[in-house]
């Protein structure tokens, strides 16, 4: 369990139940997100889950249509579906090739507080992106990771029963051009790119995952555990 105290009252280093679900739905994605999230409520501990989603577009609590470029018919024409879904943010595209990642935690959530835990997910992308040797930066007032004035990763999440949800997603090596038919985060002005692109190194998916998980653990000073069948917590 995480922070356990031992007999002196020094606090154990946290535990994050580590889980790769593969290729997903957005919707069965989200049904896997609250069950962990249900699990993390009740033992006041963290899980990680990372995926990559069938096409599809999400939109924040706020509901900002206007961002969606495409009539229902034209969505329904190239296989788009749109999710409404409870975290902060405007449209973003999600498609194979692009690193999602959901940190449900709560006793690291606790421990930092929302901002610096947004933070801290922004410096794992950005550790991320410098081991494939792209160098990255933040924006005032955009959260996200950016590469000059391009969005390589986005970041977004909600808090329920003191626990987070939803997270980021790092644009590793995806179709960038079906993010013409959104507005992206609302952001009219702005760009978006990929590791793919950014880069001179070869990217392979399973490096950039695992240079995540491994900044997530040394960033947020905690002790990953991989959870093999981990659609369902114990």
């Amino acid at each position: 369990m995480a922070n356990r105290q031992t007999r002196r009252g020094e606090t154990l280093q946290s535990t994050i139940q580590c889980v790769r679900l593969g290729l997903t739905a957005y919707a069965q994605a989200l049904q896997v997100q609250r069950r962990w999230h249900a699990w993390c409520v009740a033992r006041w501990t963290n899980a990680l889950l990372l995926t990559q989603h069938r096409p599809v577009i999400t939109l924040g609590y706020r509901r900002p249509c206007e961002q969606i470029k495409l009539s229902a018919a034209q969505l329904r024409e190239k296989g788009l579906s749109v999710e409404y879904i409870e975290r902060g943010g405007g449209a973003t595209y999600h498609a194979p090739g692009q690193l999602v990642v959901y940190p449900v935690f709560s006793s690291l959530l606790q421990k930092y507080g929302v901002r610096r835990f947004i933070t801290q997910l922004e410096e794992v992308m950005r550790h991320a992106c410098l081991r494939f040797g792209v160098h990255t930066s933040r924006q005032d007032g955009y959260p996200g990771v950016w590469v000059g004035e391009k969005k390589i990763g986005a970041v977004g999440i909600a808090v329920c029963k003191r626990v987070s949800l939803h997270g980021f997603a790092l644009n590793v090596d995806l179709d960038l051009r079906p993010f013409a038919d959104i507005v992206p985060c609302g952001l009219v002005d702005k760009g978006v790119t990929s590791l793919q692109r950014e880069s001179v190194l070869p990217i392979d998916f399973s490096d950039v995952e695992r240079a995540v998980v491994e900044n997530v653990a040394s960033i947020f000073e905690a002790r990953m555990e991989d959870v093999r069948d981990g659609e369902s917590p114990e």
